[in-house]
């Protein structure tokens, strides 16, 4: 009995151990978005108030709120837009052409199709910096500096979310398609009706991931988007910060603006997000 008592007891105190670490590292974690809503709204000079520390603004600047979307210098609204629509053309631009790419692979069975994998397997290695110029020689060649589509259409096509499908297709139920194939479906059909439906948990993970990276860009449009029309919401927020003056609150306020897509996309594929990480392990 003694024994089993203090086996009890152990476990408990690893439940209580394991309890005090995560609320740490939840507050840990919290403390960046606590400074950014505090901040916010602050004033410049209590931001840089260094003789004691304001765990809130006794007075909340509010018409922070609207003063950064009333900026003509920071159009922090229409970056936003831009980048909504940047961002969510990416996301389904590379969901189809990287789902279809990768279950061709997985699942076709053609002359060099092994080839082609490793051809895009490959890319992987080429850092960015590589590629940077020959693409923009190429978007620039066509026209497309300061337009949406020379943001959007050199991000269509990547090849981690290619192999990362591939894989996820080698493992998934080879009987599912093979009735469906039973009752006279093509592979277009297949992969459409019986696949994609199947598949959401796993879409959802790669559309989040394409979707926050699409969303944080920073290099490809500082030089694309010459333009302030076509500045994304990154650009937009760099502009609080030259060489002249630095206007903090307004940074803070438009970063924090900046977040509410991202979280509001979270809550809304949270449910399928999880599952869909647990889905991105490699099959041989």
């Amino acid at each position: 009995m003694s024994s089993v008592g203090v086996g009890q007891g152990d476990r408990r105190a690893a439940k209580v151990a394991r309890g005090i670490v995560l609320v740490l590292l939840t507050i840990a974690f919290l403390i960046p978005f606590y400074l950014l809503v505090r901040d916010a709204l602050s004033t410049d000079q209590q931001i840089n108030n260094v003789n004691g520390w304001t765990w809130f603004p006794s007075n909340p600047q509010w018409h922070n709120l609207i003063d950064a979307f009333n900026d003509p210098s920071a159009p922090l609204g229409r970056s936003m837009l831009n980048s909504l629509f940047i961002a969510v053309t990416q996301t389904v631009g590379v969901l189809v052409i990287s789902g279809m790419a990768g279950y061709g692979l997985a699942r076709i069975r053609v002359r060099y199709a092994s080839a082609v994998f490793y051809v895009v397997l490959a890319t992987l290695l080429i850092p960015a910096a590589v590629t940077f110029v020959p693409s923009f020689v190429m978007v620039s060649t066509l026209g497309w500096v300061s337009t949406l589509r020379g943001l959007i259409v050199p991000g269509l096509f990547q090849a981690l979310a290619t192999f990362l499908f591939r894989q996820y297709f080698l493992g998934f139920p080879k009987e599912l398609e093979e009735a469906a194939q039973i009752d006279g479906a093509g592979p277009w059909r297949t992969f459409w009706r019986i696949v994609v439906p199947n598949s959401w948990s796993f879409v959802a993970a790669i559309a989040t991931i394409t979707f926050i990276g699409s969303w944080n860009a920073f290099l490809w449009p500082l030089v694309i988007g010459q333009d302030q029309n076509s500045w994304t919401v990154q650009i937009t927020l760099s502009t609080y910060a030259t060489a002249q003056s630095i206007n903090l609150h307004g940074m803070f306020m438009a970063a924090l603006i900046s977040m509410v897509p991202l979280l509001l996309m979270f809550l809304f594929l949270q449910r399928w997000i999880v599952a869909g990480v647990e889905q991105t392990g490699i099959n041989e």
